[in-house]
């Protein structure tokens, strides 16, 4: 959970600092706003190899086959490495016509690629750490995980003020700060990965993909690819929409938005991603009670963490979004975007709970069918759909609480009745 906090910093605290930029008057935000699909893609990629490697690297170490467990952090590592080079090589050249196409204006987009081009740069590093960095947690070494991420973010907070006030690059400088700890932490990964310490380390032999294998991680990873991807999808028609019916004013105020829910879910998700290498372990041990208790302990953690959330957001919202920016257009409109977007922001914890408890037990076809529910059939549809019947700029920020209700129960129910009821 401290692991991915500290990881959200990279990119938060970017936007705190831009969002303060003197002169830029929200608009240097909004840029950021529109680059956030290209970064999500990156993101996507990751976890399609990430996320589907670890679950059948703590199976086969619960199941006591070593030999198939290092097969699969080594086809990991060469999967994340080369899709890392090609989503550079693609996303640099086709970088302005794409943020045209996210919504961006002449001014807006200014600052989206001063950002852009410098945080390319980043990709392999960021793909290589965050993605190989379960499999530290899944051998046991959580607090090692934890400083993978800790380390480059410390770096990032003290880089961040230098390179964009005191040396005046502005938001490049953000971006760069930002790749220099992503290659700090990606040198620790790998260290730990090839080094004496770790229980299973990357060895050149199990590097050459094993078709097979590589297969079935992603089919397993395929959940949060689409989730990713289709978080993707519906930035990229939010923006739009947002940039249609409210102007760049709105797209700014949706990056501060999600900003603010990326950090406060967080704990959420810092638990049922926690809970995968336990649950994982003990279903290839065969210890399906303990596989229950690990699914009713992060459930009810869960939904108690959001509905105190939720509480919060309606009592402080004004105060979330002064954290990011001192501009009085967007923190009066943002007020009541942000109460309607975090409406029952409970139902949140229903999806990542049903989400992880298919992902970590080898459920693939459901977890991908339920990430494609929440976001591609329901949030993006409803984004294009309510702002033109009635509901205006509003509509955009309506749909995600009824995506999380909709998708959120679908998604824990079928998780009770397909799978947990039948864990004996």
């Amino acid at each position: 959970m401290l692991a991915q906090l500290v990881q959200l910093l990279y990119n938060v605290v970017d936007r705190i600092y831009i969002g303060h930029l003197p002169g830029a008057n929200g608009m240097a935000l909004t840029g950021i706003g529109l680059a956030f699909p290209l970064t999500t893609l990156i993101a996507a990629f990751t976890y399609l190899f990430g996320t589907g490697g670890t679950p059948l690297f703590s199976i086969a170490r619960g199941a006591k086959d070593e030999e198939r467990a290092g097969k699969i952090l080594g086809n990991t590592f060469s999967l994340l490495l080369a899709t890392s080079i090609i989503l550079f090589v693609l996303c640099y050249i086709f970088r302005r016509p794409a943020l045209y196409l996210f919504g961006a204006g002449d001014a807006s987009y200014m600052y989206a690629d001063a950002y852009l081009r410098i945080y390319l740069f980043g990709t392999t590093f960021s793909m290589l750490s965050t993605g190989l960095n379960g499999f530290i947690n899944a051998q046991g070494f959580p607090r090692t995980g934890m400083l993978t991420t800790l380390i480059g973010a410390v770096l990032n907070l003290i880089l961040d003020p230098v390179f964009i006030f005191a040396l005046n690059m502005g938001v490049g400088g953000a971006a760069l700060a930002t790749v220099l700890s992503q290659m700090i932490s990606c040198v620790w990964v790998l260290r730990f990965l090839t080094g004496k310490r770790a229980l299973i380390t990357i060895k050149k032999k199990n590097l050459m993909p094993d078709w097979k294998l590589v297969r079935k991680i992603a089919a397993l990873g395929m959940s949060g690819f689409i989730m990713q991807g289709t978080n993707c999808l519906v930035q990229v028609v939010c923006n739009a929409t947002l940039k249609l019916f409210g102007g760049d004013l709105y797209v700014g105020i949706m990056t501060i938005i999600n900003s603010v829910r990326e950090i406060l879910s967080l704990p959420v998700i810092g638990l049922t991603s926690g809970c995968q290498p336990v649950i994982g372990y003990n279903y290839g041990a065969k210890r399906y009670d303990r596989v229950k208790q690990g699914i009713r302990f992060t459930s009810i953690l869960g939904v108690c963490y959001t509905l105190i959330i939720w509480i919060v957001v309606l009592l402080t919202p004004r105060f979330l979004l002064s954290i990011f920016t001192e501009d009085a257009a967007m923190l009066t409109e943002g007020v009541k975007a942000m109460q309607i977007y975090f409406f029952g922001f409970f139902f949140m914890s229903f999806q990542f709970m049903g989400q992880s408890s298919f992902t970590a037990l080898g459920y693939s076809k459901q977890a991908i069918f339920f990430s494609l529910l929440r976001k591609a059939v329901i949030v993006a549809p409803l984004t294009l759909i309510l702002p033109r019947f009635g509901f205006g700029v509003d509509g955009v920020f309506l749909a995600e609480p009824i995506s999380n209700a909709v998708g959120g129960i679908a998604c824990f129910m079928t998780m009770y009745f397909v799978l947990y009821r039948k864990l004996k």
